[in-house]
């Protein structure tokens, strides 16, 4: 039985799952509904990002390619603490190459690539005070790491936080 593209990724995320849409956090798909684009019906998601109190509607065949995804298993989500909780790598010494490297882990938003964000970015802070672009994306990316390990580890985001400060200062 051949299926294509399409009917998969159509099929990918159902009504009332939770999913991470990158650089914008954790979003239930309330929907999937049929909207007429260029005298076409094209199935979308409906996404309602709770953190922003946003509704975003997204081309299911465009999902995949926008970097939504299903929130990561439990195993998963440990996996990221335990990797916020490791030495940090050199970093640039430049800031503008630093926030560049982070911003482009981001944008691929797997939890380990936030993990490492977060990580960079707070050891740096232990060492100076980062400038502001590279602050409002370190608290970004920490706000992201929260959402998704609160919903996969079934915490609240506070316990979630705490549990992630502990991790880095340890």
């Amino acid at each position: 039985m051949k299926s294509t593209k399409k009917s998969i990724s159509a099929k990918k995320f159902k009504v009332n799952q939770e999913v991470v849409y990158p650089l914008q956090g954790v979003g239930k798909v309330t929907s999937i509904e049929h909207r007429e684009f260029k005298e076409k019906k094209i199935p979308y998601y409906i996404i309602y990002l709770e953190v922003s109190d946003m509704t975003v509607m997204v081309p299911t065949d465009k999902a995949e390619e926008l970097g939504i995804r299903a929130i990561v298993s439990s195993s998963e989500a440990k996996k990221a603490l335990n990797l916020v909780s490791e030495e940090v790598d050199n970093v640039p010494a430049d800031w503008k190459l630093r926030y560049q490297m982070n911003l482009d882990l981001l944008k691929q938003g797997s939890v380990t690539d936030i993990a490492t964000v977060v990580r960079t970015l707070y050891h740096r802070s232990r060492i100076k005070e980062l400038p502001i672009l590279e602050r409002k994306l370190f608290d970004s990316a920490l706000k992201l790491m929260v959402d998704e390990v609160s919903f996969s580890l079934n915490k609240s985001k506070d316990d979630a936080e705490q549990l992630i400060f502990s991790r880095l200062e340890s």
